[in-house]
C-alpha cells in the first residue's frame, strides 16, 4: 500500500501538470503579498486572507506529496533545494495576526522564490552563481585593493577640493563608487579639474580598471561556470537516459532472437 502510495505521488510530482499549477500558485501568492501593500476594502482584505491561507495549505501539501515520492529523509533532505523549499513552507506557517503580522507578510514574500527551485533553467543560473562566487572573491579583493589604493590618493588630493566627497578614506571609496557606476561622476572630475587639470588622467584609469577589466573579468567566470553547469545537466540527462536505452535494446534482441528462432522452426 505505502509502495503504491509512494508510485502515485511519483507520478503527481514529476508531472507537468502539476508542476504547471505550483507556479501558478506561486505568482498568485506573490500577487497577494503584493496587494496587501494597497488600501483595500475590508471584504477583499478578507478574501486575500483566505486565499492566503489556502496557498500555505497547498504548499504544505505539496511539500508532503514531495515527501512521500521521495526514497526517505535521507534522499529528501540531501537535495539542497529541498531543504530551501522546506524553509519557506515552514516559515510561511507564521501566523498573520496582531502584533506579528508585518513579520509573516514579511516570510510569505520569499515564497516568490520557490519559482527559482521549481524551473530547472532558474535552478542552473542560481547553482553556476554560487559556484562562480568563489572564483568572483578574489576578483572583488583585487577590486578593493584598487579602490582602496585610488581612494588614499583621492583623499590626498582632493580632500581641500571637496571635503564632502574626498574627506577620508571611506568616503572616498564610496565617491569611487558612484564613479564606478557612472552616476553624474563628470561633475566630480571637473570640479577636481579645475583645480588640477590633468586629474581626468585619474578618473579614467580608475574607470578603466574597474568598470571595463574587473566587469568583464567577473562576467567570464559566470560565464564559463553557466558553461559548465550546462555541460553537467547535459551527462546527467544522457546518464537518466541510459538505462531506458538499454533495456530498448534488450527487448529488440529479444525479438530478434525469438523471430530468428521462429523462422529456424519452419
Amino acid at each position: 500500500m505505502l509502495s503504491q502510495l509512494q508510485q502515485l505521488f511519483e507520478r503527481i510530482d514529476k508531472s507537468k501538470i502539476f508542476q504547471s499549477f505550483v507556479i501558478a500558485v506561486i505568482i498568485i501568492s506573490a500577487l497577494t503579498v503584493g496587494a496587501h501593500t494597497y488600501t483595500l476594502h475590508p471584504t477583499v482584505e478578507l478574501i486575500l486572507n483566505w486565499m492566503d491561507i489556502a496557498i500555505t495549505g497547498f504548499f504544505l501539501i505539496e511539500l508532503v506529496i514531495r515527501f512521500i515520492a521521495s526514497r526517505g529523509i535521507k534522499h529528501f533532505f540531501s537535495k539542497g533545494w529541498n531543504i530551501f523549499d522546506t524553509l519557506i513552507v515552514l516559515g510561511s506557517l507564521y501566523p498573520a495576526a496582531g502584533s506579528a503580522m508585518l513579520l509573516a507578510r514579511l516570510l510569505r514574500i520569499f515564497r516568490v522564490l520557490r519559482l527559482v527551485s521549481m524551473i530547472p533553467e532558474l535552478r542552473l543560473l542560481v547553482n553556476a552563481l554560487l559556484k562562480a562566487i568563489p572564483q568572483m572573491g578574489y576578483i572583488a579583493l583585487l577590486m578593493f585593493v584598487i579602490f582602496y589604493i585610488y581612494a588614499a590618493m583621492g583623499s590626498m588630493l582632493f580632500a581641500d577640493i571637496n571635503p564632502t566627497l574626498w574627506k577620508d578614506v571611506s568616503i572616498s571609496m564610496l565617491t569611487l563608487f558612484r564613479v564606478a557606476t557612472f552616476e553624474d561622476w563628470t561633475d566630480i572630475m571637473y570640479e577636481t579639474m579645475a583645480v588640477y587639470e590633468l586629474s581626468w588622467i585619474y578618473y579614467l584609469t580608475f574607470i578603466f580598471l574597474t568598470a571595463f577589466i574587473f566587469l568583464n573579468m567577473m562576467v567570464g567566470t559566470i560565464l564559463e561556470v553557466m558553461s559548465q553547469e550546462h555541460k553537467n545537466a547535459r551527462e546527467e540527462n544522457d546518464a537518466d537516459s541510459l538505462p531506458a536505452t538499454q533495456g530498448q535494446v534488450k527487448a529488440l534482441q529479444a525479438q530478434i532472437a525469438a523471430l530468428s528462432k521462429a523462422l529456424e522452426q519452419k
